[in-house]
């Protein structure tokens, strides 16, 4: 699968003070790009630096025969699939966190390649995270 990234930044889960409201400014610029698109979104994590306590980029990103920037979701990765309960109050951030508490358990194998957030049209969020 090949996304088109709508806008991008570079972060860090523990060492970047203003990474909740760089996250939140991305979403906000790459909503109003996308003002009208009814398709899935995608929130792609990827370049990482070691860990998910280092630097990594994230990126919005579509579906599209767009030119630009592109990621490629590679068909042979294994991915293990959060889905995200839509109800609670921070749920994907709760999902991460349970995630990282899952690798530090030693119940998860991240590969670290490429991770991501699926956000369909009816509202479902599902994290698809890279297994080694």
């Amino acid at each position: 699968m090949e996304l088109n990234v709508v806008d991008s930044i570079k972060t860090n889960n523990f060492e970047d003070p203003n990474m909740a409201i760089v996250i939140g400014e991305l979403w906000q610029r790459a909503g109003a790009m996308l003002h009208g698109y009814e398709g899935t979104v995608y929130g792609v994590y990827d370049t990482y630096m070691s860990n998910y306590k280092g630097d990594y980029r994230l990126s919005v990103a579509v579906e599209s025969s767009n030119s630009g920037e592109t990621i490629r979701i590679k068909d042979e990765q294994q991915y293990r699939v959060f889905s995200v309960d839509k109800e609670i109050e921070q749920g994907v951030y709760k999902m991460w966190q349970t995630i990282w508490g899952l690798e530090e358990a030693g119940e998860l194998q991240r590969a670290y390649t490429v991770d991501f957030e699926k956000y369909t049209s009816t509202g479902d969020i599902e994290i698809y995270i890279a297994l080694k």
